[in-house]
């Protein structure tokens, strides 16, 4: 199952990234000479007008061969005007472009199903307090729910537990609907040493209440508004995916938690196993990261082919084919060094 949930969830994304370069190129009058989605022998291979669509074994990967793609590519000189090498700066820069603007646009779409369909949420209702907690000291018991947090309106849990993590220390004013009766209540959370999703201490906020049962379906949103959100999630996951691969970069992430292929595989098991929902919440973040990773500056990959775009709109000229060829390796080498030290944490998970 996991297999499966991970093959389908990575031919999706690849498709929609080579995707996005082959519409690109079609539309910038590039010739498309292969669409390919996975590596090694084929599957399947049809040949429609002037490309040869194909499925290969390994669905680790996928390209879009173009026509004349470098410099030194023989063009025919009929064709040369459909080389993509010899294509203005700004194509060129729009059609590796797109492939992570499309994986982009793909969590947007997600997101904006999910809040379309309508998703479980857990109401700031009180399951039970801590003994000697702030909450207990200060009269919560089971079944309380909690309306407003300093004047503003709380419905939800999740809303409730961030608020109160930001006031290490400070009091807390809580309107409380105790048995159809407003109650108001003060509470001072404790000040507690955690971790947060980089591995950073921080001081945070803790009352000592456990969540309650109750909850209520988010009502569904309409496209517009649905849109808009799913743009709005896209951004809010895409920084945090940038910090934490800045904060890899400072040592402050430990390399260690770098997944690979076996990691995606379990993760997408538990997705499916959790619900559609789930499922296509996990695809819009692995599409995130895709699209992310693609647009690091190393050779080889999207970012690379972006930055040699860069350097070439401010010199003026191309980059030289000696300097193209060794980054290229470099590039390639630092990227196989990466893959094998993911799959040697999947590896060291497991054996733990």
């Amino acid at each position: 199952m996991g297999f499966i949930s991970a093959i389908i969830l990575l031919g999706i994304l690849i498709f929609i990234h080579e995707l996005g370069h082959f519409l690109v190129a079609k539309r910038s009058g590039v010739l498309v000479e292969k669409f390919s989605i996975g590596f090694g022998p084929k599957l399947f291979s049809k040949t429609v007008g002037e490309t040869e669509y194909a499925l290969s074994a390994i669905p680790l990967g996928g390209f879009v061969k173009m026509y004349g793609e470098s410099l030194e590519s023989e063009v025919e000189e009929e064709l040369k005007d459909r080389s993509f090498a010899h294509k203005s700066l700004k194509a060129r820069f729009a059609i590796v472009f797109a492939g992570p603007f499309f994986n982009f646009m793909l969590a947007v779409f997600i997101y904006a199903l999910i809040f379309m369909a309508g998703t479980p949420r857990f109401l700031a209702s009180v399951g039970g307090t801590v003994e000697s907690s702030p909450a207990a000291e200060a009269g919560l018991v089971e079944g309380y729910i909690i309306l407003a947090m300093d004047g503003s309106e709380v419905r939800y849990w999740d809303e409730m537990s961030q608020y109160i993590s930001q006031k290490p220390g400070e009091a807390i004013n809580l309107e409380i609907d105790r048995d159809d009766k407003i109650i108001n209540i003060s509470v001072t959370p404790n000040i507690v040493t955690d971790k947060n999703i980089f591995g950073e201490e921080v001081q945070v906020g803790r009352i000592g209440i456990t969540r309650g049962e109750l909850s209520e379906t988010v009502r569904t949103l309409n496209p517009i508004t649905a849109i808009g959100k799913g743009f709005t999630q896209t951004y809010k996951v895409s920084e945090l995916m940038i910090m934490g691969v800045v904060k890899i970069f400072q040592s402050v992430v430990p390399a260690d938690s770098l997944g690979g292929p076996i990691m995606i595989v379990q993760m997408a098991k538990d997705s499916a196993e959790s619900g559609i929902i789930s499922f296509l919440s996990f695809m819009a973040i692995i599409s995130i990261n895709l699209a992310i990773l693609n647009l690091l500056p190393i050779p080889v990959l999207d970012g690379g082919h972006l930055m040699f775009f860069t350097v070439e709109a401010i010199t003026r000229r191309p980059v030289s084919v000696k300097v193209r060829e060794y980054a290229n390796m470099v590039g390639l080498t630092l990227l196989i060094m990466v893959m094998f030290f993911a799959f040697y944490n999947d590896i060291m998970r497991f054996f733990k």
